[in-house]
Order: structure tokens, then C-alpha cells, then sequence
């Protein structure tokens, strides 16, 4: 796990080597082992790179590296999990290859030099984010992974192109001068995430996964192009797709495995090899453990390749109902794994709090973002690399809204639009804690977390939803009036949920929702939250779940195969249960959550009230202050849970702090 960033324009001379060390620097902490820059002042080009020695701990992984045919510069975030093997497909080439140590990195510019870009593309296993300089061609090309592991911004400011990991690398050039997109941050209050291909910054974007920017160097004095969409034309700079989601996801339909018993052996035997692979490293490695499904998935699969007992981390809230690590202990005392826990209070949050926007560089309002960080620095204590169970709940069904999504909309097709709106008027007309006792009382098998905040914003979309498209839409953004909330935000941006073409032939409702949600909840909130996190505290993440071998098979699965009466992720159940006995594992999906709407009516609330004073909020002329106050006031009566909106605001304002 490294960062990059690099420079191309027409700086002076003397600018380059102080503008890439001080952006390299902004991201030491993605690579604390070891630095590299690289510089070809004539064609106007400097690369930087920072390295977190993961494989081949020794110079001969230096970054940025030459290929051995003398082509291209290379500088590579990320693990190449298939490198050796694909060592061996080189070896037994008629180039012939010489090694000068073990890393990917020089595996991966070997097969660079051998094969060109496309094809090596094609055959690796792994997550990167790669900038590529074409010495002879003068061409760059930067390029990111199939779903997006690993994050990529680029973009202009003040005549230049810029990329890098993350965003604070682009604002510590010294020419940066792009200003907040307020259109931008309308998408941001609805998704509580930057949607890619979008950043907070006008004319900075992130690169869309499974696709190369290609820009070469007649194409920089286009430099302040205003970009539209992820996929453009002009002069000197294309991007294209090299790994598409949505075509693989169309033609399994038609190649779908209908035997129960070969599916899941075979998703067992592909999932033990995503996960043998990712064990490879030169330095201690470990798992996150929250005891549910995908996680003990995966430390079960570890545990059978390890010699020695796994290493596993959980968090744990003293506040009740928000406290797995005791269902996570069970499964580590099952599994026999080295398990540490870590038992958190709100003033352990808190300190955690002022640290987020900096550690985020860009507006984002998961709450979980602080348990996620939090385990992060847990684990880093005992280990640089840790696997985590993402992906598991959009690939086999994990999710509430696939399970009753389409039950409750065929119910409420059926009703006229004035009656919708007048149900919805009942609904919210009954305080969100009285719902929330209605949740608490339900069956074990219905129980809903949250559920009064849930029916107030069900009851808020009644009157928008007019298909099940418009109803998952509905499900995965905030219902509320942006345009109101938002100054000066013109125009209503496009995104892949706007896209009905990417879900085109998928004719399941629930299959839809998982390619959505694969598609932009999954890389821009959750692959988002995990990087930033585990990379604030120098810890390199792996999702055994996002081989595309494993994902690839699961949308070769029926979907009564992944969702069986009632219930989500069946054939991972089925697999799990041969190494976890079932009544450590069933009980009600709880998620990774911290009581946060709690805590900003209480111990947080001198905090909040700061950053969301009238007066200040004027005077930063990016929300309407009146309609912020009323939400905020309605919150603290406790008749209201606003939680979702309000810690996006918070988020926001607060990064604007240190922006």
C-alpha cells in the first residue's frame, strides 16, 4: 500500500522538485518506509511515490521504478496478488527476464514492458491505482482498479494537471486554486458521499474504477477543459473502460449455475484461493472480526491456511445496542484465533472527531467511518496488513432493502399518489422514538434498527417514488429538499444511479439493486471509508471478496440461490457453517455503527452548535441557515432523528475548518 501523485504541465524548471516533495509529503502517511520522486523537467512531467513496504522489504521495490525495456515509469498503489505466478509467464517468455528482487511492483513493470498496458490489465489479480509515463511516446496513463480499491483524483488548477491518492496531495501544490463545487455538494447531502466521478473541487474528479486516463503531452495547454462525465474526448486526453461491472453482471444472465451443491463448492474453493493469495507478505498481517457473516467467512478461510493462529481486531462500544465484539469474541474463541478487542468510550471518539476531515480530505458522513478508524489503529499495533469481509453483502444480498424492496413496492404501486402522500403524512405524525420502540418489539426476524428514523424518511419519499428504481433510489439517498438546503446550487449533476443503462437486461429487482450498489454505494462510501482509514494509521487493507473471480462467480448465481426464504448471502451461510456453528453467527444484522445522534444532542453538542451557528453559516454562504437551524432544533426536541443530515452538515463544516 503506497500514495502517488504527480505533475503535468509547463512549470518552470525549479518548481518541479519542490512542488512533488511537498504533495509526496502530504501522503507520508500511506508510506512511512520509504519516499521516491522522479522529474523530466524538459517534457514537464514529475512523479512522486510513497511507500508502505509490504512484499520485498528492500530497495529493489524503490518507487518510481523503470521497466527493464526502458519504456516506462511506474509509480503503484496496491498489492498484485497473482504477481508470482504471472512471474512465471514472463520467466517463459522470449524476452527472457533477469530479477533484481521479489516485489509486484517489478512484476508489474516487467509485464508492462513484455505485454503492453491493456494486456497486463487483463491478467492481474489485485487492487491498484498505477501512473504510467510512456518515455517514448510521452504519453501518461493513469489507471485504476476493477472496482475501485484504490482511489485515483486528477484534475487542473491554474494551468496544470495533477493527480494523486488523495485529494490533499492536489491542494498542497502551491498553484491550487479550485473552489468548492456547490453542485457537488448538493450530490454530497443526498449520498452523504462524493459521488464519483466527481470531487468537492470544481475540475478535479476521482477516475471511475476499471477505467485509464490517457493524456500525452500536445494535450496539456487544454489543461482547464471543463470535464462533463466520466468518459470524454478532447484534445490530447481520453478515458476509456477496461473492466466493466455491468457487462459481466448483463451476461452472466445468461450463463447463470443452477445446481445448489456446484455453486457452492465452487464459491468455497475460489474464495479459499482469493484468500490464500491475499496471506502473501512480508510482514505480519491479521483479519478484522466483527462476528457476523462476511468476516467470520473470512477468518474462517484464513485459519485454514495459517499455521499459526490468526490475528484478529474488534472494537467495542460501551454503549448498549451498539456493541458486537461479544459475538466477535465468540467466533475468535470458536476459531482459536489471537484475538484482541478494544473497548472504546465516547471520549475516545471524540479525540478521534477533529482528526476525520483531515483524514478524509473531502466531505464524507459514514458515521462508521470512527469504528472503522478506530480498529484500524487497533490493529496496526500488532500487524501492517489486515483482511476485511467487505463486498459480501452486495454480492450475495445482504441487505434489507433487496429482502422487502420489491415486496413493499408491489403493494404500494397499487396506490394512487395522494393517498401515498397522505400515508406518509401518518407516518411522520408518530415521533421517530415511538417507532423505535415498535422496532425493539418486533421478532428477532423482523427487528429493524433505527427504525423510527427509517419510517420518517420512508414517509418523507412516499411521494417521489413512482417505480421500484425510484424506490432503491429513495433507499440510498436522503430525502429532502437539496435545492433549499444548498445555496446557489444550479444544476442537478448526474450520476450512475441516473444511469438506467447500466442496469439494462438485469431484469431481477434485487440483482439491480446489488449492481448499483457495487457500482457506487460500495466504491465511494464503504472502499472510501476502509482506505482512508486504515491508511490514516499505515495499515494495508485486503478484501478477499473483491477477487473479480469472486465476483464474477457470484453473479453467476441465480438469485433464489443467494436469497432464500427471507434470507440474504444463503451460500455463504452454507460455508460458513462448516467452520462456525450457526447460533454464534444468526442474529439481527446490526452494521458498524456509533451512536452519534446521541452524542451530538449531549456530549457533542457544544461542538455542533458551533459549527452550525446561524451567523457563521451566513457568512460561509453554502447552507441556508434558517433551514439547517430548524432541522438542528427539531433534532434536539427528540421528536426528530436528523442524524444522517445533520452529521453530513457537521462533516462538511468542519472540513471546511480546515480547508
Amino acid at each position: 500500500m503506497c500514495g502517488i501523485t504527480g505533475i503535468f504541465g509547463n512549470l518552470k524548471k525549479n518548481e518541479f522538485d519542490k512542488s512533488i516533495r511537498k504533495m509526496s509529503e502530504t501522503l507520508r502517511h500511506r508510506g512511512p518506509d520509504d519516499s521516491g520522486i522522479w522529474i523530466d523537467k524538459e517534457n514537464g512531467i514529475a512523479l512522486g511515490h510513497q511507500r508502505l513496504s509490504i512484499v520485498d522489504l528492500s530497495l529493489a521495490g524503490h518507487q518510481p521504478m523503470t521497466s527493464p525495456c526502458g519504456k516506462f515509469v511506474v509509480i503503484f498503489n496496491g498489492e498484485i496478488y497473482n504477481h508470482i505466478q504471472l512471474r512465471g509467464k514472463l520467466n517463459n517468455s522470449e524476452y527472457g527476464q533477469s530479477w533484481k528482487g521479489h516485489s509486484d511492483t517489478e512484476t508489474l513493470v516487467s509485464a508492462f514492458s513484455q505485454w503492453g498496458i491493456d494486456k497486463t490489465l487483463s491478467q492481474l489479480v489485485g487492487m491498484f491505482a498505477i501512473a504510467i509515463w510512456d518515455l517514448k511516446r510521452k504519453k501518461l496513463h493513469l489507471v485504476r482498479d476493477r472496482f475501485g480499491e484504490k482511489p485515483l483524483y486528477y484534475g487542473w488548477s491554474n494551468g496544470v494537471f495533477l493527480f494523486g491518492s488523495e485529494l490533499k496531495a492536489l491542494q498542497s501544490y502551491e498553484g491550487f486554486n479550485n473552489i468548492i463545487d456547490r453542485n457537488v455538494l448538493s450530490l454530497y447531502m443526498q449520498y452523504m458521499y462524493v459521488p464519483s466521478p466527481y470531487s468537492i473541487f470544481k475540475n478535479v474528479y476521482k477516475l471511475d474504477p476499471g477505467c485509464i486516463l490517457e493524456i500525452d503531452i500536445s494535450g496539456t495547454s487544454q489543461s482547464n477543459k471543463q470535464i462533463t462525465s466520466s468518459v470524454f474526448n478532447s484534445k490530447g486526453i481520453s478515458i476509456k473502460q477496461w473492466y466493466s461491472l455491468s457487462k459481466i453482471a448483463k451476461n452472466s444472465q445468461n450463463n447463470l449455475i443452477k445446481d445448489e451443491k456446484e455453486a457452492i463448492d465452487l464459491l468455497e474453493k475460489t474464495l479459499l484461493e482469493s484468500v490464500k493469495s491475499q496471506l502473501i507478505s512480508d510482514v505480519p498481517l491479521g483479519a478484522f472480526l466483527s462476528g457476523g457473516v462476511d468476516s467470520s467467512m473470512i477468518v474462517s478461510l484464513m485459519s485454514q491456511e495459517c499455521a499459526s493462529p490468526v490475528k484478529t481486531f474488534t472494537i467495542g462500544f460501551e454503549e448498549s445496542g451498539f456493541n458486537e465484539a461479544i459475538y466477535a469474541k465468540k467466533v475468535a474463541e470458536h476459531l482459536g484465533t489471537d484475538h484482541h478487542e478494544m473497548y472504546v468510550t465516547a471520549n475516545d471518539v471524540f479525540k478521534v472527531i477533529p482528526n476525520l476531515p483531515s483524514l478524509y480530505d473531502e466531505p464524507f458522513a459514514d458515521s462508521s467511518q470512527i469504528p472503522t478508524y478506530l480498529v484500524s489503529k487497533l490493529a496496526r499495533q500488532y500487524v501492517t496488513v489486515s483482511l476485511s469481509g467487505d463486498a459480501g453483502d452486495e454480492l450475495f444480498g445482504g441487505y434489507n432493502r433487496y429482502l422487502w424492496g420489491g415486496r413493499v413496492w408491489n403493494k404500494l404501486k397499487w396506490i394512487p399518489p395522494i393517498m401515498r402522500q397522505n400515508i406518509g403524512a401518518t407516518i411522520q405524525k408518530l415521533p421517530t422514538s415511538s417507532w423505535d420502540m415498535v422496532g425493539r418489539l418486533l421478532p428477532n426476524k423482523y427487528k429493524v434498527s433505527s427504525m423510527g428514523s427509517k419510517a420518517h424518511r420512508m414517509a418523507y419519499r412516499l411521494r417521489k417514488v413512482n417505480s421500484l428504481d425510484d424506490m432503491y433510489y429513495s433507499l440510498v439517498t436522503e430525502g429532502f429538499n437539496e435545492e433549499d438546503l444548498v445555496y446557489n446550487s444550479d444544476l442537478i449533476l448526474k450520476t450512475k444511479l441516473n444511469e438506467s443503462n447500466i442496469v439494462l437486461d438485469v431484469d431481477d429487482s434485487a440483482h439491480r439493486m446489488m449492481l448499483w450498489d457495487t457500482l457506487t454505494y460500495l466504491t465511494d462510501d464503504i472502499l472510501t471509508k476502509v482506505d482512508r482509514a486504515a491508511m490514516g494509521a499505515s495499515l494495508e487493507t485486503r478484501i478477499p471478496f473483491l477477487d473479480h473471480r469472486v465476483v464474477e462467480l457470484a453473479w453467476r448465481m441465480p438469485l433464489d440461490m443467494k436469497i432464500k426464504n427471507g434470507v440474504g448471502k444463503w451460500p455463504l451461510r452454507q460455508i460458513l457453517y462448516k467452520y462456525v456453528p450457526k447460533e454464534l453467527i444468526e442474529r439481527p444484522k446490526a452494521g458498524f455503527a456509533v451512536p452519534v445522534g446521541q452524542w451530538i444532542r449531549g456530549p457533542l453538542r457544544e461542538w455542533a452548535d458551533d459549527l452550525l451557528d446561524e451567523t457563521r453559516m451566513h457568512r460561509e454562504g453554502y447552507f441556508n441557515p434558517k433551514l439547517v437551524r430548524k432541522i438542528w432544533n427539531q433534532h434536539l426536541s427528540g421528536n426528530y432523528d436528523w442524524t444522517p443530515r445533520l452529521w453530513a452538515i457537521l462533516m462538511f463544516q468542519a472540513w471546511l475548518d480546515k480547508t
